[in-house]
């Protein structure tokens, strides 16, 4: 009985996961094997893997991705150790989720407004002196706004870790005579790097596949797999070439994914 409760909790799931999971990718795979009029051909990651502007974005995309995640990372473990040590930390944790509600596009043109020549923040300069600055269309600006749409993603897990931590370790460190950063670098650090890989997962591999901040914010100064995907897909109509990036894409999320698993140890919890 309870073996047939099981599997019909489980065949929704297992559904679900081959229609918009497990097909999609096989069907993008498929067709990355395609020209523009649909015959087989491997003309597609031959000119991936030979042409400059290809690999180029193939650079880009990851050196941004890795500066994105790399500024929510030391925004967002400093304020997940502060809040978890707050009265009300799932209070605090909630008002940094509120802003994923909103809309993509809503922020964007937010920034768009904080940034333009006639915005916010030139207004602002000019009031006390300076000559507005041409901010938008910048790299700068691209990884601020990547970054701030990036943070509770990041903040999330971190401090999910650090609420769950258990509080004898940290105890134990002060009564050794630890101060609170040696406590802080070698005893709670360690032991929240469960949700530092998460949190580094959840920002790397959606900043990755970016296209529409980098439209909007970065411009054409911003071109990344992301950017190209689109362009494949609603301009030239290469669906295939486009398939082929997004391939490349899985790839690296797939060893991205790898890299920052946890590694545990064989044998239980004593390493027996």
């Amino acid at each position: 009985m309870n073996h047939k409760n099981t599997l019909s909790y489980t065949i929704p799931y297992i559904l679900w996961l081959g229609l918009f999971v497990i097909a999609p990718v096989i069907l993008l795979i498929i067709q990355s094997f395609g020209n523009i009029n649909g015959h087989f051909t491997l003309n597609n990651y031959v000119t991936y893997f030979s042409s400059g502007t290809y690999l180029r974005m193939t650079f880009n995309s990851i050196f941004f991705a890795f500066i994105v995640t790399a500024m929510t990372l030391l925004i967002s473990y400093p304020m997940a150790y502060i809040m978890s040590r707050l009265k009300h930390a799932q209070f605090w944790l909630l008002l940094v989720i509120l802003p994923t509600w909103v809309n993509l596009l809503l922020k964007a043109y937010a920034f768009i407004g904080l940034f333009s020549k006639t915005g916010t923040i030139n207004e602002f300069l000019s009031l006390i002196g300076f000559a507005p600055h041409q901010m938008m269309f910048t790299n700068m600006s691209f990884l601020i706004v990547a970054a701030y749409i990036e943070i509770p993603f990041m903040i999330m897990p971190i401090f999910n870790s650090l609420v769950e931590l258990d509080r004898s370790y940290i105890n134990a460190a002060r009564d050794l005579g630890a101060t609170q950063w040696q406590t802080l670098v070698k005893v709670i650090f360690p032991l929240s790097t469960g949700g530092v890989k998460a949190g580094i997962q959840a920002v790397f591999i959606p900043t990755l596949s970016l296209f529409m901040i980098t439209r909007l914010i970065g411009g054409n100064r911003v071109i990344t797999l992301g950017t190209a995907i689109e362009e494949h897909f609603l301009v030239t109509q290469n669906w295939g070439m486009g398939s082929t990036i997004g391939v490349v894409l899985i790839v690296a999320m797939i060893l991205t994914m790898m890299l920052t698993r946890d590694r545990k140890k064989k044998g239980g919890k004593h390493g027996k």
